[in-house]
């Protein structure tokens, strides 16, 4: 590595270490190390199995990139179909997309996608790379205050029914159980806007404060009813 690059790797180390960082519900200040540069040259995958590099999914413009738990997941499942009922009107006059990538085998991706709703790209990082390199916890908490979650629909009990049954359906694992998801707002370049990283499953960043934070309106949700129904 050059000095010129070794010095502008130091700098966006630098910035992103003086951001605030929320884990959990307390912001804190970054304790973590992101190594920037070196995660946005890893690469996810599409559902044809096209390799594509992380920066470039938020080279050009301004990103909500939501790292999932594994696509068994009910709570994963609810947040997401929460997320496809923005409008893309509403991303598209703000200049924001929205990026899911969860820890998969991008196979699932097509499945997924047409169990939720949800019709934004999404992406699969199956090796968990970028979850590792960007700290996100892995652990089997599922999360005590589920109230203040702001797009659970399912109780604990019918949450686990509904996921034994898909996987029963599926016969596969979906992902590592126990990876714990984030939400970052990213782009365009190497700007880094927010980022949470999830404590446990019920963890997720509200969608309306994403979409506040990104510049994009917000929306009516079943148990988020801040606007007028779209």
């Amino acid at each position: 590595m050059s000095k010129t690059e070794e010095q502008g790797e130091t700098q966006v180390t630098e910035e992103i270490d003086n951001l605030q960082m929320s884990r959990g519900e307390k912001p804190e200040p970054c304790d973590f190390k992101f190594n920037f540069t070196k995660a946005k040259e890893k690469f996810v995958l599409d559902e044809g199995g096209n390799k594509i590099k992380f920066g470039d999914i938020y080279k050009h413009q301004k990103t909500i990139v939501i790292f999932t738990r594994h696509f068994l997941c009910f709570v994963c499942k609810d947040y997401i179909e929460d997320l496809a009922r923005v409008p893309l009107e509403y991303l598209q006059e703000a200049g924001v997309r929205i990026v899911v990538i969860g820890p998969a085998p991008d196979k699932f991706i097509q499945s997924f996608k047409k169990e939720t709703g949800y019709m934004f790209t999404m992406y699969t990082d199956p090796d968990r790379e970028l979850y590792k390199l960007l700290g996100m916890k892995s652990n089997p908490e599922y999360g005590k205050n589920t109230k203040k979650n702001k797009h659970l629909k399912h109780n604990m009990i019918s949450g686990i029914l509904s996921s034994t049954w898909r996987a029963m359906q599926s016969q596969e694992y979906q992902g590592d159980v126990r990876q714990q998801g984030a939400e970052y707002i990213l782009g365009p370049g190497d700007e880094v806007h927010f980022m949470h990283l999830c404590e446990c499953s019920t963890d997720q960043t509200p969608i309306n404060d994403l979409l506040q934070l990104a510049g994009v309106k917000q929306v009516s949700f079943p148990k988020d009813s801040r606007v007028i129904d779209v």
